[in-house]
């Protein structure tokens, strides 16, 4: 009984790895539908993961390493990849010069600065009630989010008009990376009280996010994010 209650949170945790390793595959074979359900998956079994530690305490080192390890891929390696396959088309072509490398390698970038933005996390010790800069899930959807306007799903051609610049991409990748090592301070869902006046920002943060789903349906998700940083600047001083 023990076992199952000391390793349950864990298991969560290799379910994200794994639900996000196959969302990974898929994605690189243009299988982006099935990349979209991976990363929901991959989102609630994050969720779960610590709360169930959180509930059965159950927290260890162990399970602290596992989540970061696993979200490494899932929100590390999988967004960089969905940056590589929208700068894949450009080839080595920026700005009408060749490069002496192929701008795809550059959406790696993401990946590199996912894996210190995991790193700085596991060592601060301030980020409980707040996150200090953006967190990996939250850039996966964002990133994601913009790679899925530049497939045949999304079929108003005239909004993505980031399709034919690689530049535009280029700051975007370079934006996301400093976001994710940023020193703003954003929202995370953790409740220190069950008081009204110390939730508003989560509360304005959610009835916004579902009016813009509302409004956009499923191409309002990055949205989502950009208005999540928007909040998140607004409230600066009350987070803590």
């Amino acid at each position: 009984m023990n076992f199952f209650k000391n390793n349950l949170a864990n298991a969560f945790t290799l379910g994200n790895l794994f639900s996000g390793t196959i969302g990974v595959i898929n994605l690189i074979e243009g299988r982006y539908d099935i990349t979209a359900i991976c990363i929901v998956i991959s989102l609630v079994l994050d969720f779960f993961d610590g709360f169930i530690a959180r509930a059965l305490k159950s927290n260890s080192n162990l399970g602290a390493q596992l989540d970061s390890l696993a979200d490494m891929v899932t929100f590390g390696v999988l967004p960089g990849i969905a940056m590589y396959k929208m700068l894949e088309p450009f080839g080595n072509l920026l700005f009408g010069f060749n490069l002496p490398f192929e701008l795809k390698y550059f959406g790696l970038l993401i990946t590199l600065f996912s894996c210190l933005r995991l790193a700085i996390f596991n060592i601060d010790e301030d980020q409980k009630y707040y996150f200090k800069g953006l967190n990996t899930p939250s850039n996966t959807i964002l990133i994601f989010g913009i790679y899925i306007l530049t497939t045949p799903y999304f079929p108003f051609d005239n909004y993505t008009f980031y399709k034919s610049s690689s530049a535009i991409l280029i700051l975007i990748t370079i934006f996301s990376s400093w976001l994710l090592i940023s020193p703003i301070k954003m929202i995370a869902m953790k409740f220190k009280s069950m008081k009204w006046q110390d939730n508003i920002p989560k509360i304005v943060l959610v009835l916004g996010a579902i009016l813009i789903l509302i409004i956009f349906k499923f191409y309002g998700i990055p949205l989502i994010i950009l208005y999540y940083i928007l909040v998140s600047l607004i409230f600066q001083k009350s987070l803590k």
